[in-house]
């Protein structure tokens, strides 16, 4: 270290992100072989530090120059009609608008020395090349590159090189910023054995670096055991379990960003996915792709997914658990199945002057291979027509007639095969079959039969009559069938890759209709088991991703804590045998211990009080509550004059609290948190254990410090 001081500001939100354009005159290659990289050799009079922001200086002027480039393209007759030269010009201004100089965002985060050219053979004596590693890639006037891409194999060593293990690295230099201003180096001389290894400082502040605002990028502080999961392959689906803290989620988000840019053309076809548990969390999520450069991946809950009616019914704990139980798809499928008639009587179809006759027997060999196949239904039902059809042919065929593919159609289209189709394979609704399954006791137990008991039938039941679909209110867990309903009909959309996150909390129904979304694709599942508060929570990886349907998927487990402080994942950890007895605890490597503290009160008041204290830090305060207790604490904070916002809202420099409830506290951090009442977070859940839950998931929220506050007895398990 220099002896400079080092702080930061927020490096992914400033302005406008940096953006990849389908363009490629746009912009440069992307380096993974030798040429580009500065020579070690350059002379320069000046100290260090000055080189280094004489290169900074250097390639702002350098995407200076790369957005004057784009600025001055002439694309008046390159285009061959008005709709792409719409298109293209949007693109461009797009593109104009990415490259923009946002004065403190950090172009470049590191630098490698090479100890030879890379992709060369290393030979005695060849001449070492040296990377600055940034956000985004910036080139020079030659196209040769003046900071690289951090997803770049190039930039692979800067967070896996190590001294057991150099990667050719002889320096890897970090740099500290204040604002957009370098201020600060920190070196690791990778392949000098006599210089013992440490713990990066500057890693340490970056991680332990207060938080306001939504959740930023970790490209400068990615871990090597993070970055091996980042890099993995799109072929394979990995599931990674993390304790709180461990940083799964930033991975699932940052595998993403490298997936588009080592596949972009195939995933710009098949497209990506997040999905988080609520709009609170996606909220908060929402800028590290775009400030990654990835603006084109799309985020939703499981519940945007299935949206094919309107929610507004709720269900308990009994009736959700049977809905959301993977035997629903075997009645489902039984259901939808049952409409399908065999046929009794023959088709005759009329051409002109003949009569073509199609026996009942040949009709039900046609329908039973159909069943047999086992494809969607819908698939089948259009399927029908033509089969019929070509036993028409046949017929024509062997009278001597030459009939054609138009032939064909024209007899499938015919009035008595229409009818027919409709008698044997009539449309089915999936909204209409959910319905009826919900509403018709015997239908139910008709397709039931063997799957769910008579009290799982009786917890599903409605107790009143419905009219129509419309009219019902519906419940999440409804919705969720009737998407598996409507797969059964007509097979879903397919994406490219999925990131499922706090997937601990999803139903074996829910597993499903998230896999339909990738069964030509992969995915990323992020969780952690004790973390699961749904009555449904998942008991296993392994189960969890037969429902997913991705058995083959690689577990990754991850124990470093970089977030939560060691006293307060300690404290926490207290309740690890309790919730999910066999996980490993999450180790905290960061070496600020924090602040933790557990007070007894009277009453609000103290509350609000440890909440004032905490906001007199640097950073956002969360105070986390039972649910039933947040309209008293909104009056307490009114009545004390301090101002608060809700999950999802984006905390600023002057509103830096927000109030949480415990059901909404998952996935979230904050840099100091007051957590109300243990023993209410407990009691607001159906059970002990999901209560338990609850409470490690509030516990382990705070990125530097903790309060815990109670006027009740703790829960004996802490």
């Amino acid at each position: 270290m220099d002896g400079h001081p080092w702080t930061d500001t927020d490096c992914s939100r400033q302005g406008k992100p940096l953006a990849p354009l389908s363009l490629g005159d746009l912009e440069s290659p992307l380096l993974s072989g030798s040429n580009g990289g500065t020579p070690l050799s350059t002379p320069s009079s000046a100290d260090p530090l000055s080189r280094e922001r004489s290169h900074l200086a250097s390639s702002r002027a350098a995407l200076r120059a790369m957005r004057e480039d784009v600025e001055s393209l002439d694309i008046s007759d390159v285009t061959a009609n008005w709709v792409n030269a719409e298109v293209l010009a949007r693109q461009i201004d797009e593109r104009i608008k990415a490259l923009a100089d946002l004065s403190d965002t950090p172009l470049f985060f590191g630098r490698l020395d090479y100890l030879h050219a890379v992709g060369a053979e290393q030979a005695e004596g060849a001449e070492g090349e040296r990377f600055y590693i940034g956000r985004r890639h910036v080139h020079d006037a030659d196209g040769d590159p003046m900071v690289i891409d951090w997803r770049a194999p190039v930039s692979q060593p800067f967070y896996r090189a190590s001294k057991k293990a150099p990667m050719d690295i002889a320096l890897r230099r970090r740099f500290g910023y204040t604002g957009g201003d370098l201020t600060a180096y920190e070196d690791e001389h990778l392949s000098d054995p006599a210089e013992a290894a440490r713990t990066s400082k500057l890693l340490q502040q970056e991680i332990e670096r207060p938080r306001v605002g939504p959740m930023r990028d970790i490209v400068a502080t990615i871990q090597p055991e993070q970055d091996e999961i980042v890099r993995s392959g799109l072929g394979g689906t990995v599931c990674v379990q993390g304790g709180p803290g461990t940083g799964k989620t930033a991975v699932g988000l940052h595998r993403v960003a490298y997936l588009l840019y080592a596949h972009r053309e195939r995933l710009a076809r098949t497209g990506t996915l997040v999905i988080g548990p609520n709009r609170s969390f996606l909220h908060y999520i929402e800028q590290v792709l775009p400030a990654l450069g990835e603006l084109a991946v799309r985020q939703a809950t499981v519940d945007d997914l299935v949206a094919h009616v309107e929610v507004r019914g709720a269900d308990d704990a009994a009736a959700a658990v049977v809905k959301g139980d993977a035997r629903m798809a075997e009645v489902l499928r039984r259901a939808v199945r049952s409409h399908v008639t065999m046929p009794t009587e023959p088709v005759v179809v009329v051409r002109g002057s003949r009569r073509w006759r199609v026996p009942a027997y040949e009709l039900e060999g046609v329908v039973g291979e159909l069943l047999d196949r086992d494809i969607r239904y819908g698939a089948a039902r259009d399927a029908l027509p033509q089969r019929i059809a070509h036993a028409v042919l046949v017929q024509m065929e062997r009278s001597g007639e030459a009939p054609d593919d138009r032939v064909q159609d024209a007899v499938a289209r015919n009035p008595a095969v229409k009818a027919a189709v409709k008698a044997i394979w009539p449309p089915v609704e999936p909204a209409k079959l959910v319905l009826r399954l919900l509403t018709d006791a015997d239908f139910l137990a008709l397709h039931a039969a063997g799957l769910l008991t008579e009290d799982e039938q009786k917890a599903i039941l409605w107790a009143k009559p419905v009219r129509s679909v419309k009219s019902a209110k519906w419940s999440a867990a409804d919705a969720v069938l009737i998407d598996e309903a409507t797969d059964l009909v007509q097979r879903t959309h397919s994406l490219g890759h999925v990131v499922l996150d706090e997937a601990q909390d999803l139903s074996p129904m829910q597993y499903r209709a998230v896999g339909r979304r990738c069964t030509t694709g992969s995915a990323t599942v992020l969780g952690d088991l004790a973390q699961g508060t749904t009555p449904w929570a998942t008991r296993s990886w392994q189960e969890a991703l037969g429902h997913l349907g991705k058995t083959d998927a690689v577990v990754e487990e991850l124990t470093a804590g970089f977030r939560v402080p060691t006293d307060v994942i300690t404290y926490a950890s207290r309740l690890l045998p309790h919730i999910a007895p066999g996980l490993t605890p999450v180790a905290s490597v960061r070496e600020n211990p924090g602040f933790f503290e557990v007070r007894e009160v009277c009453g609000a008041g103290e509350v609000v009080a440890a909440c004032a204290e905490l906001l007199r830090n640097e950073g956002s305060t969360g105070l986390i509550a039972a649910d039933a207790r947040i309209p008293a604490l909104t009056e307490a904070l009114a009545a004390a004059g301090l101002a608060h916002l809700a999950p999802g809202e984006e905390t600023t420099r002057e509103t830096r609290l927000t109030l949480v409830p415990a059901s909404l506290a998952k996935g979230l951090e904050y840099d100091y948190v007051v957590l109300d009442e243990p023993r209410a977070v407990v009691d607001g859940e159906p059970d002990e254990r999901t209560g338990l839950r609850r409470l490690y998931v509030a516990l382990t929220r705070a990125v530097s410090g903790l309060i815990v506050t109670h006027a009740a007895p703790l829960p004996a398990e802490l």
